[in-house]
């Protein structure tokens, strides 16, 4: 078994390899990102309520846990899935 001297003595010995590194070569703190601020216009506000709150009627009114999926993902969320896949290609093409 060991004494309590040994035990203070390889937990000193731990402590030593873990602290004295850091503190002969400390870490410099890393540079600050900084993220340039993209304000969303309220275009695309609009666009991102819709595409929230219009499945949800569109849910609330079709009822898809009670009648057919598939009519919910044509009629709720087609619509969305297909305005925003052509605001990004018009968004491609205004960028050329």
């Amino acid at each position: 078994m060991l004494g309590l001297q040994e035990i203070l003595i390889i937990s000193a010995i731990v402590a030593g390899a873990i602290f004295i590194p850091r503190m002969v070569n400390p870490k410099k703190p890393a540079p600050r990102i900084v993220r340039p601020k993209h304000k969303l216009s309220g275009k695309l506000r609009l666009g991102i309520a819709a595409s929230i709150v219009f499945p949800l009627v569109a849910a609330a009114f079709l009822q898809p846990w009670r009648n057919d999926p598939i009519t919910y993902l044509f009629l709720g969320l087609g619509p969305v899935l297909l305005c925003w896949l052509l605001y990004w290609v018009l968004l491609g093409f205004r960028r050329r």
